[in-house]
């Protein structure tokens, strides 16, 4: 096994992170919009983050579409289990698998959870992050700056590497990146890096696997109602996104079907591409 001595505990509490959605007034929409047709019939997949926000809506949709759902996860136990149950409602298997994404150990553990429940592994979505606001460089911690990239980028590199082993030709990896990675962002100078880092990887991931016959894309989101915002900024749904072209925060269940996309056939001659479901945001720089 891997040390993880080096591994920054979790500042869970800082910031209100990593926020509860059940918790959250409105909730966020993650209800898939429109019937399954069967596009990720018998798959397997692992989300990270699937315990609420994007992940619950991406787990909800997989699971519409036929797919069992390993749903990767950090603390927040009451929001795990829905999402399990949302995935059993879809009449697909789900497990929860409680635990840090920053430790090279528990990534291991993760997908050799995975495979032991469902046998084989088809799709990895690499969702899980943390994002922290602060007006000056100066006030960005070396604790926090080393979490953040611990959590948004060792976290799906990590993934990767326990999860490449267990992938077959036509199997697919989707990153999140963010619409910070084009724009930038005063506040989130930590975050924002860790994205351009996701893109990165995400291009050149693409490249040195395709000779196995995966596919590796990326996901870049605007401002989405998650907790993952509110619980950071304070900012409120009204508030949320109103600087985007569209006017509005997206919803969760808008940004999942680009994940969907990029995990079925219908995206088989793309790789190392970017979806951008953020309301016109990156084209208003």
């Amino acid at each position: 096994m891997a040390d993880d001595t080096d591994v920054i505990v979790p500042e869970v509490h800082e910031d209100a992170l990593p926020g509860s959605e059940a918790k959250m007034q409105p909730k966020p929409d993650w209800a898939p919009r429109y019937p399954g047709s069967r596009r990720l019939k018998d798959q397997v997949a692992i989300v990270t983050g699937g315990d609420s926000g994007i992940g619950r809506a991406v787990a909800a949709l997989f699971a519409r579409e036929g797919a069992d759902v390993a749903i990767v996860y950090l603390c927040e136990d009451k929001d795990a289990e829905k999402s399990k149950q949302i995935v059993e409602g879809e009449g697909r298997r789900a497990i929860t698998i409680r635990g840090d994404v920053g430790s090279k150990v528990f990534c291991e553990e993760a997908v050799a959870k995975t495979i032991a429940e469902f046998g084989k592994l088809d799709v990895l979505v690499n969702n899980a992050g943390e994002q922290h606001e602060d007006e000056k460089i100066t006030e960005v911690s070396e604790q926090q700056l080393r979490r953040t990239f611990q959590t948004n980028f060792f976290g799906f590199f990590f993934m990767v590497q326990a999860a490449i082993p267990h992938l077959k030709k036509g199997a697919s990896i989707i990153n999140t990146t963010s619409v910070t990675m084009y724009k930038g962002s005063k506040a989130l100078l930590d975050y924002s890096a860790t994205k351009g880092a996701i893109t990165a990887f995400t291009r050149s991931l693409a490249k040195n696997v395709v000779k196995d016959g995966i596919r590796v894309n990326a996901v870049a989101p605007g401002p989405i109602w998650t907790p993952l915002n509110p619980y950071s900024s304070g900012v409120s749904l009204d508030e949320f996104g109103k600087d985007t072209p569209m006017g509005r925060a997206g919803q969760p269940n808008e940004v999942a079907p680009s994940f969907l996309f990029l995990a079925c056939e219908d995206a088989s001659y793309m790789t190392g591409q970017v979806l951008h479901p953020d309301g016109g945001d990156s084209t208003s720089s």
